[in-house]
């Protein structure tokens, strides 16, 4: 029953984008009932979280692998630059969009929109580190290699 309650709620990768839909919530509207600026980027650390669970999600055995040559791997934002473009509303439905643009030795730079109807209201540029034991570490290849595999659709 679990999985028919979460269905959908990672959104999905095709093409080399994950696409989540995000409801605009009164919390997440200001006092003239448009999103707060910073409310964005937690739709979009939503968006590359939920990349990078469905990534492991559907490589289990690759996340095993990048465990056990970087035990307590992680992610951290390293530089973040943000275009706010247009507003969105309380109850607009939004589409966050990530891709994967350029993986490096130790890093990631993931190109990212929120959308409504195909209007970008946001566009942003995220470079995430890889760390293990508090330090950064080269991206394992195995997981190098599928950040980048089917990424023909391009930058979002």
């Amino acid at each position: 029953m679990t999985d028919i309650l979460t269905a959908g709620l990672d959104g999905e990768i095709r093409d080399g984008r994950h696409r989540l839909a995000v409801r605009v919530y009164y919390e997440d509207t200001d006092f003239s009932g448009v999103v707060y600026y910073a409310n964005y980027l937690r739709f979009l650390e939503r968006g590359r979280s939920n990349y990078l669970r469905l990534l492991g999600a559907d490589q289990r055995a690759l996340f095993e692998e990048t465990e056990r040559e970087a035990p307590g791997f992680a992610f951290v934002v390293r530089s973040l630059q943000v275009d706010y473009l247009k507003p969105a509303r309380m109850d607009d439905i939004v589409v966050v969009t990530t891709v994967p643009a350029e993986v490096r030795g130790a890093s990631i730079t993931l190109k990212q929109t929120v959308t409504r109807d195909d209007v970008v209201l946001v566009e942003a540029s995220v470079k995430v580190a890889f760390v293990s034991g508090g330090r950064a570490r080269p991206i394992p290849k195995a997981l190098r290699i599928a950040m980048t595999a089917d990424q023909e659709g391009g930058a979002p």
